[in-house]
């Protein structure tokens, strides 16, 4: 992973190049509705409130959990016993970016999203909240910290969204097998360059011109950003917009040329 100080200056570096927030100077007409319908979208998501207030909770939990980290690691803490809430500060998506992605759900409506990555369940909520019934599989790895996830989502009253536990390398392709397409996957698991390609190539065998992925943290280290340009470069991708915390791709066939986008979020 890349240090703080490095992080920080491409932040600045793609502030200070990314297109303008508003749109102006987008020539797509999708990624222009995009981002007045989304990104621009001030409503709040659907029972949000309730969201936020157990993030709360789980920020001042002292519950120590045993946690066997299958991925990249944490910046903030990689050891084998932790805390609830240093897993939550860690490891919770902030919730500028939970209640966008949530947003991004509420605006496709996608069938069957794929959350590689569960930890404590704040995001899996958002997700299954705003898909409406539509089913979330999510999948973590460390079993304990799935079973402090159903948790979650029993006190937030979600029924649409199944945890898978497991190695990813073993469970992804498992489900892919029983299920005709992949409508969303949001891939924030295992942030190494060989684990994230082979995810995409395996959900790219259940894709379609109306599926979307979304990576989590594609400059968070070399690595991932050697799998976003990759990504970026695949023949199959036809738009890739970069909010540089996330980033989303597409396979929309009505584009003639690739078009990779730069937005300031």
């Amino acid at each position: 992973m890349y240090p703080t100080f490095t992080l920080i200056k491409k932040y600045i570096q793609y502030y200070v190049n990314a297109s303008n927030s508003k749109g102006h100077g987008v020539h797509s007409p999708f990624v222009y509705q995009f981002i007045q319908e989304v990104l621009l979208n001030k409503q709040i998501p659907h029972e949000a409130n309730l969201m936020e207030a157990k993030r709360k909770d789980l920020l001042t939990d002292n519950t120590i959990l045993e946690v066997w980290d299958r991925g990249a690691g944490s910046r903030q803490n990689n050891q084998p016993k932790r805390v609830v809430k240093d897993i939550a500060a860690a490891a919770l998506k902030p919730k500028k970016y939970a209640q966008l992605l949530a947003k991004i759900v509420d605006y496709f409506q996608p069938e069957n999203i794929i959350e590689m990555g569960t930890s404590l369940g704040v995001t899996t909520c958002y997700l299954a909240k705003a898909a409406k019934g539509q089913p979330v599989f999510t999948m973590e790895g460390a079993p304990a910290v799935a079973e402090w996830a159903k948790k979650t989502m029993a006190d937030l009253h979600v029924q649409n969204a199944q945890i898978i536990e497991g190695d990813f390398n073993q469970t992804l392709p498992d489900l892919l097998q029983k299920l005709d397409r992949v409508g969303m996957a949001y891939i924030d698991g295992n942030h190494q360059y060989i684990p994230t390609m082979q995810y995409f190539r395996d959900l790219m065998k259940k894709s379609d011109e109306n599926s979307f992925f979304i990576f989590d943290d594609i400059h968070w280290s070399e690595e991932m950003e050697k799998a976003w340009l990759e990504i970026q470069q695949d023949p199959a991708v036809t738009l890739t917009i970069d909010l540089f915390y996330i980033g989303l791709v597409f396979f929309r066939k009505e584009n003639k040329e690739p078009m990779h986008y730069t937005i300031r979020y």
